[in-house]
């Protein structure tokens, strides 16, 4: 389990041996775990022996369901499935390895795009009631590692789609298709709903698109990714079925010429800080607020996403959303530093600020597989841990990852724990495989950290994996925990 120092939660005997004291910005002396147990053929086994269960290909809903459905209402809560790509038969094949080495090429991509977005080389193109949904994990798909399986249209078709906190739109693949990737439900057919409504050049939704055109008097629009994925279609009003609630009028892109590493998912639900993502949609219906469990890779469980306040858990961490003016899609949150083995890592606080200027800052992203830190911050916090696990046989390094570990062999190690330092006092202790995660099957570990090549640093999907992440945008704040998944 996770472990905020500050509350004191007490891990496992088989976690943690012993505590230190440390001090946070704030100069309160705070203990917490030094030292944590990594089952190594357990985190092996959950990597290598996957299989993508039956439930995870089977449809939520069925064109004529009969599942009572519900609008959406300001008390509305909705929970939906959060699924892994590795789970979902369409996506899977049995090579850990080549599964790895495909994940980590794509997050270098996404990483690129992401910092060409933020230091003004390139830009977003889009910005675009309580309910939620089971989210899936999608690591063989490029542009989003998680994934849920909604309604669109009426009747309410079945579909995956990937989720990504980065981005400010929601669309779907449509017929009729000029160019389609592949993907595991039929394509979405607007002929056949009776919800379907096309956006005129003169609505004020289109003009809320940024660089929307205008074509036969209807609203076009077109989304380009850092990997080199791309959607182009109209812009559409359309019925949305999450969960059992039914969520109308929402604009979606609804995609004709369709490019890049969705494969499998038939478009992307966009659940950024933007006027046109699904919370910014939702506004005082869902009150700003969203929360989100990623599951663990190799558990035989689902995460889970859910949208309004009353998902808002107590007894969370919570510490402020900041907001970065050049690029209101992203959830930023303050880190003032990082420690290792029970001690904090001499870094200082101004490597993680963002400036005025929207520079530098700390995102959080669901997309982005591995934490990238300033080369810096990283060389300095990679090379405490090694020190801190001198006595482990080393590796050569793998991919993007330089700092690996032959573990082939072991049952279980000790590892000095990894701890981020929020501002405001929390210390969020990660769990050892959230840090220390094997890239083969014979027993190579590496630690999943990464330098990044400008000043900002992104909180990646593995670091947040099992703990729960809550964000109140109306209050301004982003939770961490209680719960796990």
């Amino acid at each position: 389990m996770f472990i905020f120092a500050f509350l004191l939660l007490l891990s496992p005997p088989q976690l943690a041996f012993s505590f230190t004291v440390t001090t946070t910005s704030a100069g309160h002396a705070i203990p917490f775990p030094a030292f944590e147990h990594l089952n190594v053929k357990d985190s092996i086994a959950a990597a290598t022996h996957l299989r993508p269960p039956a439930s995870a290909t089977t449809t939520q809903y069925t064109d004529d369901s009969e599942v009572t459905q519900k609008p959406i209402t300001k008390n509305s809560t909705v929970k939906l499935h959060l699924v892994h790509r590795d789970k979902l038969a369409f996506s899977w094949h049995n090579d850990h390895r080549r599964r790895f080495e495909a994940r980590m090429k794509r997050d270098a991509r996404r990483v690129a795009g992401l910092i060409r977005r933020l230091s003004g080389g390139a830009t977003s193109a889009y910005e675009v009631a309580d309910f939620g949904a089971e989210v899936v994990s999608g690591m063989d798909q490029g542009s989003g590692e998680y994934f849920v399986r909604i309604g669109v249209g009426s009747p309410a078709r079945s579909q995956y789609m990937v989720i990504d906190s980065g981005s400010d739109i929601v669309w779907v693949q449509c017929q009729p298709c000029g160019q389609c990737y592949h993907q595991s439900d039929p394509v979405f057919d607007p002929a056949e709903s009776a919800s379907f409504s096309g956006v005129s050049c003169s609505s004020s939704v289109c003009e809320r698109v940024e660089n929307s055109g205008c074509h036969a008097g209807r609203c076009k629009y077109e989304v380009s990714y850092g990997d080199g994925s791309y959607t182009k279609g109209t812009l559409a009003l359309e019925t949305l079925t999450i969960g059992h609630t039914v969520v109308q009028n929402v604009a979606i892109g609804c995609g004709h010429m369709n490019r890049g590493m969705f494969i499998g998912a038939a478009g992307l639900l966009g659940l950024g800080g933007g006027a046109m993502s699904l919370v910014g949609q939702l506004g005082g219906q869902a009150g700003e607020a969203f929360s989100y469990c990623l599951v663990s890779r190799g558990t035989g469980s689902f995460g889970s996403l859910e949208f309004g306040r009353s998902v808002l858990p107590v007894g969370a961490a919570w510490v402020p959303l900041l907001r970065n003016q050049r690029a209101q899609s992203f959830y930023y949150i303050g880190l003032s530093g990082l420690g290792v083995g029970g001690t904090r890592v001499p870094i200082s606080e101004d490597t993680f600020r963002l400036t005025e200027y929207g520079e530098g800052g700390v995102v959080m992203d669901t997309g982005t597989a591995v934490t990238r830190l300033p080369t810096a911050a990283y060389v300095a916090f990679r090379d405490t841990f090694m020190a801190e696990t001198a006595n482990l046989p080393r590796a050569p390094g793998v991919s993007i990852f330089d700092t690996c570990y032959d573990l082939n062999g072991f049952v279980t190690v000790r590892v000095p724990t990894v701890s981020f330092f929020l501002s405001g006092g929390p210390i969020l202790t990660l769990p050892a495989r959230n840090f220390l995660i094997p890239v083969d099957e014979r027993g190579t570990f590496c630690f999943a950290f990464a330098p990044s090549p400008s000043g900002l640093s992104i909180i990646g999907n593995i670091q947040q994996e099992g703990i729960q992440i809550s964000f109140d945008g109306s209050s301004g704040y982003v939770g961490f925990g209680p719960n796990v998944c």
